[in-house]
């Protein structure tokens, strides 16, 4: 098959995933990834993450709905899709007495077209610890295993389940690169973390799952657009919020005053902030300690679990 027959590699609709005694973990979900896109899965404990992408990896059959990768059911066509695609699971469980060179050897002989080893060990920073036994390696070095192997088959699609975990920030800095770098080359990567930075750094687009389903989707920017940004500062002692100009005027949205620190909330930062500043030169007024600022994604995230969960307390 020619890697640009479908555009789309990833391709999920209304994928549902149900356990033993009924509980549902994905209810009814829709997204697709596009080809050479790194798209991330985000959501806190239980939300569905590692189920869904489960179903992705051909690991189990959904309950409900249609998956396609590279254009095949990977439960039911396993064998077409398996080795064009690299796995990279939270934890690997190789042997611990072999060395990291002859676990790489071993997984490379379960692996169609495989990737020198040395090439694959250099491109993890595991080279020079070819010859140690994976039981002395460090949990960080274990991870880079773990992603050293997942990539032993060259795969089109790569599967990479919260990937730097246990990881230094440098190790972090560096798998990073390394992930650019195949998206570069035309791989397509799917991946789940639990930090936000790295979601943040890394997608192209991604999806925050809360409790199997999807709460918000896009690109990193579209999502925390959707939440306000803030401007903070600190008034001096004879000026009061009542002194500002209207705060509906300046595009603000909600407030929040602590003794003499004002706290705003806007959609519209450059108007609000300009208007502010404006006001503020006019008055002659010094804004102490004042921080203008987007909503990070770390701020979407937290609102959009906590909203969730207030909703379903009012729902109760």
């Amino acid at each position: 098959m020619d890697r640009n027959e479908h555009e789309h590699v990833i391709e999920v609709t209304d994928l549902r995933r149900v356990y033993g005694g009924g509980f549902e973990a994905v209810r009814g979900i829709t997204f697709s990834v596009a080809r050479g896109e790194i798209f991330a899965l985000l959501g806190t404990n239980g939300a569905g993450k590692t189920s869904t992408v489960e179903l992705l990896e051909g690991l189990a059959k959904p309950a409900g709905g249609h998956v396609r990768v590279l254009g095949h059911d990977p439960f039911a066509e396993r064998a077409v899709v398996r080795p064009r695609t690299g796995v990279m699971l939270q934890e690997g469980g190789f042997p611990s007495e072999l060395t990291v060179a002859e676990t790489a050897r071993m997984w490379a002989g379960c692996v169609s077209g495989a990737r020198p080893e040395d090439e694959v060990l250099a491109l993890v920073g595991l080279g020079r610890r070819a010859g140690v036994r994976v039981k002395q390696l460090s949990g960080g070095e274990r991870r880079r295993l773990d992603l050293a192997l997942a990539l032993i088959g060259d795969p089109e699609v790569l599967f990479l389940d919260e990937p730097t975990t246990g990881l230094d920030a440098e190790g972090r800095r560096d798998t990073w690169e390394l992930v650019r770098t195949l998206r570069e080359r035309g791989t397509t990567v799917l991946l789940t973390t639990h930090y936000l930075e790295e979601a943040e750094g890394l997608a192209d687009r991604l999806a925050i799952l809360h409790e199997g389903r999807i709460a918000a989707a896009g690109t990193p920017a579209e999502v925390t657009a959707s939440r306000p940004a803030r401007i903070s500062f600190e008034l001096p002692d004879t000026w009061f919020l009542g002194d500002l100009p209207p705060l509906d005027e300046l595009g603000v949205t909600g407030h929040e005053v602590d003794g003499r620190v004002v706290r705003l909330r806007t959609h519209q930062l450059q108007r609000a902030a300009t208007g502010l500043l404006a006001w503020a030169d006019r008055a002659g007024v010094e804004l102490r300690r004042l921080d203008v600022r987007s909503a990070s994604l770390e701020e979407a995230f937290l609102g959009i679990a906590r909203e969730a969960s207030e909703s379903k307390e009012y729902a109760a």
